[in-house]
């Protein structure tokens, strides 16, 4: 079963320094939709290890299956429009609409 328009979770507006967590959800996928979430039309790499996570300068864990994304201490450079997308394989991948985060 093709993927649904997922949900997603992202304040408008976080506090530097704080933990943020912007979640993307959709039930109807078969097999389960893996998420990726998108920063200023971008795709966001996912974390592989800790030194080129470093390198680039990477504050976030995404997690793919679960469809989260977290920023263990937000600074202004993660201020942006996120939005993420879902999918299985089956049919086109579905985004959620796009939602501004100011840091």
């Amino acid at each position: 079963v093709a993927p649904t328009t997922p949900v997603c979770e992202v304040p408008s507006s976080a506090m530097t320094g704080t933990v943020v967590e912007l979640s993307c959800k959709e039930t109807e996928g078969s097999p389960p939709s893996e998420y990726q979430w998108y920063k200023n039309g971008v795709a966001l790499l996912e974390k592989t290890g800790t030194g080129s996570a470093r390198a680039a300068n990477i504050t976030y864990t995404m997690n793919k299956k679960s469809g989260t994304l977290l920023f263990n201490t937000v600074t202004r450079s993660d201020t942006g429009e996120y939005f993420c997308e879902a999918s299985n394989g089956i049919g086109l991948p579905q985004k959620c609409s796009v939602k501004r985060m100011q840091v």
